[in-house]
């Protein structure tokens, strides 16, 4: 398992870096893909949902044009988007069956849309911005930092779970390595002139890597939360010693948020 992730890492890691050095269109596919592979995992996860194949590519649809709404040039398409959706998914509730799932399947599409293809929309936010390449570099190296500093710290010294109920083998251990490599890590990118025309302060770099880890590990609890309420251990396979998109993103779902209303109400 170990060694599949850090072949996995080996391969993504530097294929991410390049996609964001990159820019667009190339790292807005690389979004639409990441959006479009979890939906259909969140999908995938929903027994009840698994079968209504119309109702399922409707969503994929409605969460990757979330997911792109940062390129909309008129700010009047993102409301006809989301009123047209809406509108096409109810009204086709009205051709399945059994009819009296018709609430629970619609609130699944949505909440698929919503929690993969609007939040990681923010990530096509954050590149967009001034510095951008930088802010993403930031946000996404931070979080990794994160995720895999609590999952070694955790593993060697983790004696007192963090939340048993939800995801039993994270640890205050764990989460606090989390967090100091976090903001270690967050510090040392933001002083790499070649990625931001001005530099932030020591200080303001150190607590958005607290809100980096915070929201990160927040993530993490999310998405276990979801597959254990779905009954499942992985939300795909598709990424061998991590599992699925959803896995792998998951900390990253809300961190690419965070970091943007970071830098466009505090910076």
């Amino acid at each position: 398992m170990l060694r599949q992730r850090v072949v996995t890492a080996a391969i993504g890691i530097p294929l991410v870096i390049f996609l964001v050095w990159l820019g667009d269109p190339w790292f807005s596919l690389f979004i639409a893909a990441a959006v479009l592979l979890g939906t259909s995992e969140f999908y995938r996860m929903s027994a009840n949902l698994a079968q209504k194949r119309p109702l399922v590519y409707l969503g994929l649809i409605w969460a990757v044009a979330l997911a792109l709404s940062p390129h909309y040039q008129d700010s009047a398409i993102l409301p006809v988007v989301m009123t047209t959706a809406t509108m096409i998914s109810l009204v086709w509730l009205l051709c399945l069956s059994p009819r009296q799932e018709a609430l629970q399947n619609w609130a699944w599409v949505v909440a698929g849309v919503v929690y993969v293809g609007w939040l990681l929309s923010y990530w096509l936010n954050l590149r967009i911005l001034l510095d951008g390449r930088g802010w993403v570099y930031l946000a996404m190296f931070a979080t990794f930092a994160n995720d895999t500093c609590a999952f070694f710290v955790g593993r060697a010294w983790g004696k007192h779970k963090l939340v048993p109920a939800i995801s039993p083998a994270k640890s205050w251990e764990g989460a606090l390595g989390g967090l100091l490599s976090a903001i270690v890590v967050t510090v040392a990118i933001s002083r790499i002139a070649v990625l931001f025309a001005s530099p932030i302060e020591c200080w303001e770099a150190a607590l958005l890597g607290g809100l980096i880890s915070l929201f990160a590990q927040l993530g993490d609890l999310v998405e276990s939360l979801l597959k254990r309420n779905m009954g499942v251990k992985q939300a795909g396979k598709l990424l061998p010693g991590h599992g699925g998109v959803l896995d792998r993103f998951d900390s990253l779902i809300f961190t690419g948020v965070v970091v943007y209303y970071y830098v466009v109400f505090a910076l």
